[in-house]
């Protein structure tokens, strides 16, 4: 093999494969300048577009021992281009809802040529930004094409501003479902309220639904929750349960064994339990963790439901925040009207106790950091997780220094190893069983 990344290019060249002729060799800081230099003159004349260049160490080996942060290499690095921009009118400004439910104000634009592009649409981001620009509708404003790929609004032409425009106001109801928008002092984005029920949002919240996490529907994958909204089969989470055979069978890529065995998957999934099910309806905030929280405070979903922003703040790892975001999920009657639906549809999980006031009691893992690894027998990970949180402890999905033990299952991968290496304690699943049985007795 060659023995630098020049070298390489060259050899598949050679062997038919195109690369980009414009790569040349610099052989020190002033000669990757200059070569930035002339190819942002010759930019505008290239047969495609580009928004910069990449510098890269060409020795292989000096690749190697330079290596990876995350996903990106160390050995190269993105020179950019100046952003184009351009003048047009701003003509409207329309509010699109995102999958999380966010607000984004989307101007309207007199189209112009912006790059190579034909653009009449721009993002403004948040009502943050539109105050920052002070941009009213009528205004003349500079268009960027960011990253040479998404038009943004980054300046007003004060000058060039007509006697008569409109002031932007962020609606009060969302334009897809009309459910109330919220706006948090402490964040930029406005949301829309309506969850479950959004269209804007529909796909997303089923996806998460279905998830393995969650509800674990299996064979409920991403493109079939797409295919079943986009058919109109299914408006809402609930409306999973009512799919029959024959819809699905005649679905694209589908047949009545594909059909089989997602019916078969959602009646699985129907027994679950409760953190499980808080888990699903995608309440902001509310992960795994929180929903457990939650499930062993209370007890049961009525008594979640009835419970006010104070009350919810005395369960563990509940701040104002998600109080506010649990309080408002629930106050809302379409997101109530789906959870009923669900459980009319069958959907259960065993109710328990609420938990006895744990606030003064010294929870005996309280400091360690366990790290689950493998398949484990008598329990799911996900049960095992549960119970040492319970107990106090906190659960993490990588080993490190500061791990207390590994707790291995069968076919144990990469992190009984890195614990090998760190000389970590490893426990197998009696040894976690006996751990757990000590503690709780």
């Amino acid at each position: 093999l060659p023995d630098t990344h020049g070298e390489v290019l060259e050899h598949l060249n050679d062997w038919g494969m195109l690369i980009n002729r414009e790569c040349t060799l610099a052989k020190n800081i002033g000669e990757c300048a200059d070569y930035y230099q002339a190819i942002a003159e010759k930019r505008d004349a290239l047969p495609y577009e580009i928004d910069g260049i990449v510098f890269k160490v060409n020795s292989l080996a000096q690749q190697r021992e330079l290596g990876f942060v995350a996903r990106a290499p160390r050995w190269a690095i993105a020179h950019k281009f100046p952003a184009h921009e351009e003048m047009t009118q701003l003509l409207d400004v329309e509010f699109q809802v995102g999958r999380t439910g966010t607000i984004t104000p989307v101007a309207r634009l007199a189209p112009v040529f912006i790059g190579g592009v034909t653009v009449s649409n721009a993002t403004l981001h948040n009502m943050d930004e539109v105050e920052r620009l002070g941009v009213r509708i009528g205004d003349t404003v500079i268009v960027r094409r960011a990253g040479d790929v998404i038009p943004k609004v980054v300046q007003v032409v004060a000058a060039k501003r007509p006697k008569k425009t409109t002031q932007i106001n962020l609606p009060k109801v969302c334009p897809v479902c009309s459910s109330p928008i919220l706006k948090d002092d402490s964040e930029a984005a406005a949301r829309c309220s309506g969850g479950l029920v959004c269209g804007a949002q529909r796909k997303e919240a089923i996806k998460h639904f279905a998830s393995r996490k969650a509800m674990d529907i299996e064979g409920l994958g991403e493109k079939l929750v797409e295919l079943l909204v986009d058919e109109e089969l299914i408006n809402n989470v609930a409306e999973l349960f009512s799919l029959q055979h024959e819809q699905i069978a005649n679905l694209e890529r589908m047949g009545d064994k594909s059909a089989d065995n997602l019916i078969a998957a959602l009646e699985q999934s129907k027994q679950t339990t409760l953190p499980r099910f808080l888990f699903a309806l995608g309440i902001r905030e509310v992960g795994e963790t929180t929903a457990l929280s939650l499930a062993n405070h209370y007890g049961s979903l009525q008594n979640i439901m009835s419970a006010d922003n104070d009350n919810l703040q005395q369960v563990n790892d509940v701040g104002p925040v998600v109080a506010t975001y649990v309080t408002e999920f629930f106050a809302e009657a379409a997101n109530r009207k789906v959870v009923q639906e669900l459980i009319d549809a069958g959907v259960n999980w065993p109710e328990t106790e609420p938990e006895p006031d744990r606030s003064n009691i010294e929870l005996p893992l309280d400091g360690e950091i366990y790290v689950l690894t493998g398949t484990l027998e008598t329990m799911t990970r996900d049960e095992a997780k549960q119970q040492l949180q319970y107990l106090g402890a906190k659960v993490s999905g990588s080993v490190s220094k500061k791990t207390t033990a590994v707790i291995a299952g069968k076919n144990a991968g990469s992190k009984l190893t890195k614990a090998e290496d760190l000389g970590t304690t490893v426990l197998d699943e009696q040894e976690l069983v006996a751990l757990l049985e000590k503690h709780n007795h």
